[in-house]
């Protein structure tokens, strides 16, 4: 299938090297673009099934000169079958009231955040995001995009306790999971997997067909949990493709690349290389 992407609106750019957050000893780079404020759902869509993510109005992706272990992951809704596990972690979680609000930043969202990064995260570089920081990941946005709360039953007629946020954009061909966090003193509810197994039970409701889980990470002990989940689809320089026994036993290793990327159709697209620091560009 071929994806129209009105390039002549867009101007790629290529960050400066940067220690590689999820391989000790590499080195990272991402190409970008800042999406326009009139077609950015669009836009956001195409470049999605070619592998880019979204944080906040920028689309990037990995173009490492020496790697290519980072994997843009989906899962397919119509073929997932929830694992024995998986039915348990929906069962202990039944009891969680969801709301679907509007991409605006609320102060109890945040706290629960900083106690997650501080909990989880701590030394990653979102461990010093401030109030300002989070408004503009939740608010800054020209896509369609949402919040969705989970909250503890409530001991009055108030709301409940917030225990999991999830940012969550919706796409023309599915749900796409830009980040979620949660209260990091409940292991048992394994939130993390259930905000992901919640929404292909979601995107089935609304006959959409793949939830998108951004990139699987070999190697990663922070990004190589994707592969848990079955069927998954990766991104291969042929397409998107499920994974096999083989992809999920692949250590990561490094392998030549340069700044270019698949581009809608096959073709390769040359990247303008301006070196510019990270600044929004999440991973």
């Amino acid at each position: 299938m071929t994806h129209h992407i009105p390039t002549r609106q867009l101007r790629f750019f290529l960050t400066a090297p940067s220690p590689c957050p999820y391989l000790p000893g590499r080195e990272e780079r991402k190409v970008f673009a800042h999406l326009p404020s009139s077609e950015g759902a669009t836009i956001n869509d195409s470049l999605t099934q070619v592998g880019f993510r979204r944080s906040q109005n920028i689309a990037y992706r990995p173009a490492c000169e020496a790697c290519a272990a980072c994997v843009s992951a989906r899962l397919p809704v119509s073929d997932y079958a929830f694992s024995r596990s998986e039915r348990k972690v929906l069962g202990r979680n039944e009891d969680l009231a969801r709301h679907l609000v509007e991409a605006e930043a609320t102060m109890e969202q945040f706290d629960l955040l900083r106690r997650y990064l501080l909990t989880r995260h701590a030394e990653g570089g979102m461990a010093d995001m401030t109030w300002p920081d989070y408004v503009a990941m939740v608010e800054d946005t020209a896509v369609r995009t949402h919040i969705i709360e989970y909250r503890a039953p409530s001991q009055d007629r108030g709301p409940g306790d917030l225990i999991a946020c999830v940012l969550v954009d919706v796409m023309s061909d599915g749900l796409s999971l830009v980040y979620s966090f949660y209260d990091p003193t409940l292991p048992r509810r394994s939130l993390g997997s259930f905000i992901i197994l919640d929404h292909v039970i979601q995107a089935g409701l609304s006959n959409l067909p793949y939830v998108y889980l951004g990139y699987w990470v070999p190697g990663s002990e922070k990004m190589a949990y994707k592969a848990r989940f079955s069927p998954i689809e990766i991104l291969k320089p042929g397409g998107w493709m499920l994974m096999s026994a083989r992809d999920r036993d692949t250590q990561s290793e490094p392998v030549p690349g340069a700044a270019r990327f698949p581009a809608p159709g096959g073709a390769a697209v040359a990247v303008e290389t301006q070196l510019r620091g990270k600044g929004p560009l999440g991973s």
